[in-house]
């Protein structure tokens, strides 16, 4: 049967000493839920791996229901298929990553249903500090490195849609890509 290559963005683990769950621990969960392939990438839950499942909506509920169970609390995921990763990293804004001495670019993936339309509603932004541009299956955030302490990029964490996006910074997303991309 054919598989889905996958990444598996776990949102809020291991940060500030909440969620901790090790990554050699999370690599064997995902293999008892009968992924395959399965590597992480760093500690902040990236995980990369295959999968028979197609329906997106019922491989997260199983991840976040497994979580759950380990953790005693709700940990929400993002998946993203190799096809919708690629349109991340392709679809990025022109001269986004390009100039890392001058700005600090992140990228906020959303955790289904909310749509990048939805997102980019909730991003304020400081003139010439804050630029926000929207794609398909993210939101791209890019803040001048001189002015990060004027950056409105922290005010996401007071808005609605928090709890519904996880954030990489862009040289990881990069590096997921790679990887993701290596498992095919």
């Amino acid at each position: 049967m054919d598989k889905t290559v996958y990444l598996v963005l776990l949102r809020g683990i291991n940060i500030g000493g909440n969620n901790i769950i090790k990554m050699d621990e999370l690599k064997r969960l995902f293999e008892a839920m009968e992924f395959s392939n399965v590597t992480t990438y760093i500690q902040s839950g990236n995980v990369l791996c295959t999968a028979v499942e197609r329906d997106k909506i019922k491989l997260t509920e199983k991840i976040e229901a497994v979580l759950f169970e380990r953790l005693n609390r709700v940990v929400k995921v993002s998946a993203l298929s190799l096809h919708e990763l690629r349109e991340v990293i392709t679809e990025k804004p022109q001269g986004f990553g390009d100039d890392d001495e001058n700005y600090k670019y992140d990228v906020v993936f959303l955790i289904e249903p909310l749509t990048a339309n939805e997102a980019v509603k909730h991003f304020s932004t400081k003139d010439g500090v804050d630029t926000v541009y929207k794609g398909k299956n993210a939101v791209y955030f890019r803040r001048v490195k001189e002015h990060y302490r004027k950056s409105y990029f922290s005010k996401i964490a007071g808005s609605p849609i928090y709890q519904n996006i996880t954030i990489r910074n862009w040289n990881t997303t990069k590096k997921l890509y790679e990887l993701t991309a290596e498992i095919t």
